[in-house]
């Protein structure tokens, strides 16, 4: 009996305390809703098989579009019209993926049309190998290149593997400049 009625009030004042950090967490959160017209931007993320290669880059953007809203299904996803290019996705997203488009014609900016592969992601180019250098693991040692890669709109630095960037791009190791980089880091 005694136990019973602690487990009651444990149990109440677990629910009270719930009840206060759900209204705490409310408190900022807004519903988003969007009616059957109205243009969004879809988010460009890896784990939804929108985005970019595993490199992170972090001036990229991170929506696409605007796209229009077609119909609502259910309490919270749309269906929306996508572009030809992207007909291979699903076209019925997740309310947390989309942000609302406000048309302003001020911030228009004139871009250059953007490539996309088939998962969305960029296609960056190497331009030149800057470095190498070989790295000591316990058993091996790996031969690395410092790559300059070119995007649509920036240009970045990784190490990769030589072999790698051997097999991808045999036309950035030959000439004679390689040689003489290649001699001046090893």
């Amino acid at each position: 009996r005694q136990t019973t009625e602690q487990l009651r009030m444990i149990r109440d004042k677990m629910r009270v305390a719930q009840q206060r950090q759900e209204n705490y967490a409310n408190q900022r959160r807004k519903p988003l809703e969007f009616n059957e017209g109205d243009h969004v931007f879809l988010k460009v993320t890896p784990m939804t098989g929108i985005g970019r290669s595993l490199k992170a880059r972090k001036l990229h953007p991170r929506f696409i579009g605007p796209y229009q809203i077609l119909k609502r299904i259910g309490l919270a996803a749309y269906q929306i019209a996508l572009p030809p290019k992207l007909s291979y996705l699903h076209n019925v997203f997740h309310v947390s993926q989309l942000r609302k488009y406000i048309p302003d014609p001020t911030h228009i900016l004139k871009t250059e049309p953007v490539e996309l592969k088939e998962n969305l992601t960029y296609p960056s180019v190497p331009v030149k190998i800057l470095e190498f250098e070989t790295r000591q693991l316990r058993s091996k040692t790996v031969p690395l290149v410092k790559v300059l890669w070119q995007d649509v709109s920036t240009q970045e630095m990784t190490w990769e593997r030589e072999e790698d960037m051997r097999q991808q791009y045999p036309a950035l190791f030959a000439g004679t400049f390689l040689r003489i980089l290649r001699a001046k880091f090893q």
